[in-house]
């Protein structure tokens, strides 16, 4: 491998999802040479919405109506979780910088600042989270004030049915009804799915079709919702337009992953983070990050095999747990897959799982990752520092069970900001 081409870079990002996108986007904000490579990412499973904190403690099930006030409440319970390691002002100011990024690019998106807000699930669940996109906003207020609403679901979709969203929630949503249609030029869609209905809805015609079926039933009507299908590229557009059309407000609910909203976010960083410097390279994987003598990292890497070389001043692993492979289990126990950093994990295979899969605690195993220093560095069992320019973020972090927490997106970008704000201060 010594005879690969060789680049210099001040960081380089292993991972593309939110963790390892927003990474890149405050290195490359604050002047950093950044290459970053990944698969594809765990974005595009993404329903969209971006929490802070929800859900604390978890065996309790208590929902917090501030993010804050429960954030402030795990890092006092919980002296080893990720936000134990960042304040509020550090997650505010992450969540600003990456929605400037978004913004540019016409991804916009709502919250109420010291408020967590109420989304229904594609099966007519509760979800409680801070950020919304701006297409899904008038649902949140629709929802709040029982305004009466439509809600639309299309003839062979069988992600989303609007008349099981009314069913589960209409003893809280009483002037909710529901009625199906046939998309425009459905017929030649096999199967009918979000994603391509999304892809259609960017044509004029289409759209226009849309708003003719929907126009002789707003008699009443002070809103509308549809499943998450208004386009992939101009989704804030279609909706002013949309609502525009109709004369009512109009919002997408969250489908079921792969879903529209997360398409929209993988396609914008993914088309988009080269406009701020940053070396995206795509589906290639990191063979190795082997460190030098001169305090800096060697990074191969290549989509089958080793093809680059990258040698960097730091590195952030922003690899997920399993899903994203940022964490892999054999029989025996975890073991973090690029640099083998260690791992903090119950002692025992058999203590990884309790014995109810329902168990309101949750699991040990679901907790286990990289444990770091203030600055997210990955620590070792004695809390020493394992590599001064090796940082871990996201999901990949230890002590926290973000699926029943209700807080990844928040560890994701509060993390990487301080990562990379500790990096560059040691320059």
């Amino acid at each position: 491998m010594s005879n690969l081409p060789v680049t210099e870079r001040d960081l380089f990002v292993v991972g593309t999802g939110i963790a390892g996108m927003s990474a890149a986007v405050y290195a490359a904000n604050r002047g950093l040479s950044v290459t970053q490579a990944g698969s594809t990412g765990e974005i595009v499973f993404s329903s969209g919405l971006f929490d802070v904190m929800a859900v604390h403690p978890v065996e309790e099930k208590k929902l917090w109506d501030n993010p804050w006030e429960a954030m402030a409440a795990v890092s006092a319970d919980m002296p080893n979780h990720p936000y134990a390691h960042v304040t509020r002002e550090d997650v505010e100011k992450a969540y600003g910088e990456l929605f400037d990024f978004l913004s540019k690019f016409g991804l916009e998106y709502r919250m109420e600042k010291d408020a967590n807000s109420k989304v229904l699930t594609p099966i007519g669940t509760e979800k409680t989270t801070w950020a919304v996109p701006a297409t899904m906003w008038a649902g949140v207020e629709a929802f709040k004030n029982n305004a009466s609403t439509l809600l639309i679901d299309f003839e062979g979709l069988r992600e989303f049915s609007a008349k099981q969203v009314a069913t589960t929630i209409g003893d809280k949503w009483s002037n909710l009804k529901t009625m199906r249609l046939t998309f425009p030029d459905s017929a030649s869609m096999k199967p009918i799915l979000t994603g391509i209905m999304a892809q259609s809805m960017e044509l004029k015609e289409t759209r226009e079709k849309l708003y003719d079926l929907i126009k002789p039933h707003l008699d009443g009507v002070e809103a509308v919702g549809v499943p998450a299908i208004l386009g992939i590229y101009t989704a804030d557009e279609i909706l002013e337009e949309m609502e525009k059309e109709l004369g009512v407000k109009v919002f997408e609910l969250p489908t079921l992953p792969a879903s529209v909203p997360g398409m929209r976010l993988k396609s914008l960083f993914e088309g988009r983070i080269s406009t701020l410097g940053v070396d995206l390279k795509l589906q290639n994987k990191v063979f190795s990050i082997t460190p030098l003598e001169d305090g800096r990292y060697e990074v191969t890497f290549g989509v089958q095999a080793p093809t680059e070389k990258v040698v960097a001043k730091g590195v952030v692993l922003a690899t997920g747990r399993f899903l994203g492979g940022g964490l892999f289990a054999d029989r025996h126990h975890i073991v973090e897959t690029v640099m083998g950093l260690p791992v903090s994990q119950p002692a025992d295979r058999e203590e990884w799982h309790r014995t109810d899969l329902l168990d309101p605690r949750g699991h040990k195993v679901s907790s286990a990752g990289v444990e770091v220093d203030s600055s997210f560095r990955p620590v070792d069992e004695n809390g020493e520092v394992v590599h001064e320019r090796v940082f871990a973020v996201g999901s990949l972090l230890a002590h926290q069970d973000w699926m029943r927490m209700k807080c990844g997106t928040g560890i994701a970008v509060a993390s990487s900001l301080r990562a990379v704000e500790a990096f560059v201060a040691q320059q």
